[in-house]
């Protein structure tokens, strides 16, 4: 059997688990909320339309705005639109 080296030292406690708190893709949904507009295209550098609907419409779950916001892809364009 071979030695593995190691070493133990005694902690108070163990750290709290650090989440992220919202998404990168709540400022989106946040704009258009904000904005007078009723469909928008979103374009967002380096994201292919169907992963943008993808991660928005998680957003959309999670803030449960499904009575509000819609988002869709049409032509590998992501659109956001209001209810």
């Amino acid at each position: 059997m071979s030695d593995v080296k190691f070493d133990l030292k005694p902690v108070q406690k163990k750290p709290s688990r650090k989440y992220r708190k919202g998404s990168k893709y709540d400022p989106i949904i946040d704009s258009f909320l904000e904005s007078e507009h009723d469909l928008v295209k979103v374009e967002v550098a380096g994201k292919d339309a169907n992963y943008l609907r993808t991660q928005l419409k998680k957003r959309i779950d999670a803030r449960e705005l499904q009575s509000k916001i819609e988002v869709s892809v049409v032509n590998n364009i992501a659109y956001l639109e209001k209810l």
